[in-house]
């Protein structure tokens, strides 16, 4: 472990104990904070004998400090959910974190190396609404996401921005989560939402990963497709555009003169169609006043679920294999060169070892070792 990242968890847990830079250094048994501060910065290295002795007086394990495989201080995380308890988040939060750390750790050793450099959105809490969606749009045309945006969005955000997506197991009420690292950016998605959720949470947590040091996304926020904090509505303005922009729109035809039953099995089917909500739909034709307010609301977003739903029952929606290709990959290579043991890897992964066969499987991928 490098000296500023020992660094590092040692600032993380000082702050989880809620003490200050002073009563720390007299932990230490320094004169003054200075030195701590030069410790918690990287420049100073801390011995073995300091060390040992933040683990007695503090009461943490000395793996806390050395195991490359934790983001303790390091990582920033915005988590899109409904209801979950703070602490049962945290503890999710850090499972997570081994995750990313894995494939920030091995990704490198196996020969595929982190994107070097970031791309960003210039906009801010200053621009309007119409700026946040003019840039879904633009992002859509410059990327090519083509007629069905939701399908291509994922190949675009890693091979082409080098982002890390996660498909995941998410516990319940989590629908999705962005990551930042100084160095790797990463989306987490609940792969058990049903594909509009997801398409829609992918391209909302991708405006924040592109606009995070310009208006960083609070750590905890509701999972919805309208409303919340600026940030969130700017999120949203910039998802909707982005996975339905005016030109693919305009294939559907007219939708002011339907009459309602009309309506709502053309929002349904379109929506079906370009693998998003119908409820995201109705509100992105609002705000294109292709529909008017008043109409859309005498369509509750209840219905628009119920009646997909059931149609969805009888489509067999599939469920996304878990994580995704390029970290099964850095996890089967890892294996496959000695650098990652199975029992480490299924650890990590929260699997056993006899799961790990089908992960690749499921990715298209041979791992030549003997699990």
């Amino acid at each position: 472990m490098s000296t500023s990242l020992i660094g590092t968890r040692i600032k993380a847990l000082r702050e989880q104990r809620r003490l200050s830079q002073e009563e720390l250094a007299r932990v230490f048994g320094f004169k003054d904070r200075q030195t701590l501060s030069a410790i918690e910065n990287g420049e100073r290295r801390v011995t073995a004998e300091e060390l040992l002795l933040v683990v007695e007086k503090l009461g943490a394990p000395l793996d806390y400090f050395t195991d490359p495989f934790r983001l303790d201080g390091e990582a920033r995380f915005s988590w899109r959910q409904n209801g979950v308890q703070p602490a049962r988040l945290s503890a999710y939060e850090r499972n997570a974190s081994r995750w990313i750390a894995a494939f920030r750790r091995m990704a490198p050793e196996v020969g595929h190396e982190i994107r070097l450099l970031r791309q960003s959105l210039a906009l801010t809490r200053q621009n309007s609404f119409e700026d946040a969606a003019a840039a879904g749009e633009r992002f859509a045309a410059e990327f090519r996401l083509g007629e069905v945006p939701a399908a291509a969005l994922p190949a675009a955000m890693e091979d082409r921005l080098g982002l890390l997506v996660l498909m995941v197991d998410a516990i319940e009420g989590v629908s999705g989560a962005a990551c930042r690292l100084p160095e790797l950016d990463t989306v987490l998605i609940n792969r058990r939402e049903v594909s509009g959720r997801r398409h829609f949470d992918l391209a909302h947590e991708l405006f924040h990963v592109l606009t995070w040091e310009a208006m960083e996304p609070a750590r905890v926020e509701e999972s919805t497709e309208v409303g919340g904090n600026r940030v969130e509505q700017l999120a949203n303005n910039f998802g909707s555009a982005l996975l339905m922009p005016v030109g693919v729109l305009d294939r559907f035809g007219e939708w002011a003169g339907l009459a309602r039953d009309a309506l709502v099995e053309k929002l349904i089917g379109v929506a079906a169609e370009l693998q998003v909500t119908a409820s995201a739909l109705k509100w992105r034709l609002v705000s294109l006043r292709r529909i008017v307010r008043a109409r859309a609301q005498e369509i509750p977003d209840a219905t628009l679920r119920n009646a997909a739903r059931a149609r969805s029952l009888l489509t067999a929606e599939p469920t996304p294999p878990l994580f995704s290709k390029p970290f099964a990959g850095v996890i089967a290579r890892s294996l496959d060169e000695g650098r990652l043991s199975a029992r480490r890897a299924a650890d990590l992964l929260d699997m056993t070892v006899d799961d790990l066969p089908g992960l690749f499987r499921e990715h298209g991928i041979e791992a030549s070792v003997d699990l």
